[in-house]
């Protein structure tokens, strides 16, 4: 089984944690991730661009000239899409572009984005991750004591102190363990989990 180092709050070492090795010891799989990526990205768009068509362009209900005789070619419209002011054709128009990926795709590109940042040396295990007040300076030196300024921050369970402390930190995000995506793991050069995450992750993703 894999195993990682513990760390404390100040950056030393107290000891090992085994890891499921169904979780973070797999080769990781890239065109998984890429997919979940995709999905992700695409899940955040919002859709909204539009642009006005011909018939929803102001104006243009008398014909220009008429049809024939002065030698320029027939127009209909002023709002045609070839004149100045004129509508837009083909334009986007607001649409949902969310889509979903089976359950068993999502679930192996975790557990490949999990196992990627394990081998390249990214995972740190914290014995005990806890802020006694909010403070942003005392956060910022945690996380230099364990060499992880850009980081996805995981906890098992909502923490407002830690949540309120490093939220105006640049390159930090913190999340909880039931939620974890595989676009923040991917994004954030180290993984900051307290050590009941790791175990809340095995619980929910280990099945």
């Amino acid at each position: 089984m894999p195993k990682a180092t513990v760390y404390d709050m100040t950056g030393a070492a107290v000891g090992d944690i085994e890891l499921d090795d169904g979780i973070f010891g797999i080769v990781p799989n890239v065109e998984a991730m890429h997919v979940s990526v995709k999905n992700h990205l695409a899940n955040k768009r919002q859709g909204t661009q539009s642009t006005l068509t011909r018939a929803e362009v102001s104006g243009g209900g008398r014909k220009p000239w008429r049809q024939k005789g002065t030698g320029r070619a027939r127009q209909g419209s002023t709002r045609s899409p070839q004149w100045t002011h004129g509508g837009i054709a083909l334009g986007p128009k607001p649409r949902n572009f969310s889509y979903t990926i089976n359950k068993k795709l999502r679930r192996l590109a975790l557990k490949s984005a999990l196992s990627s940042k394990l081998a390249d040396g990214g995972l740190i295990v914290i014995d005990k991750l806890e802020q006694a007040e909010i403070r942003t300076k005392d956060f910022r030196k945690f996380l230099g004591a364990v060499n992880a300024e850009n980081s996805l921050v995981i906890t098992p369970e909502p923490n407002k102190n830690v949540i309120l402390s490093a939220r105006n930190l640049p390159g930090v995000k913190t999340t909880i363990a039931s939620i974890i995506s595989v676009y923040d793991i991917l994004g954030h050069d180290k993984l900051v989990l307290d050590r009941q995450a790791v175990a809340k992750i095995e619980e929910v993703y280990g099945k």
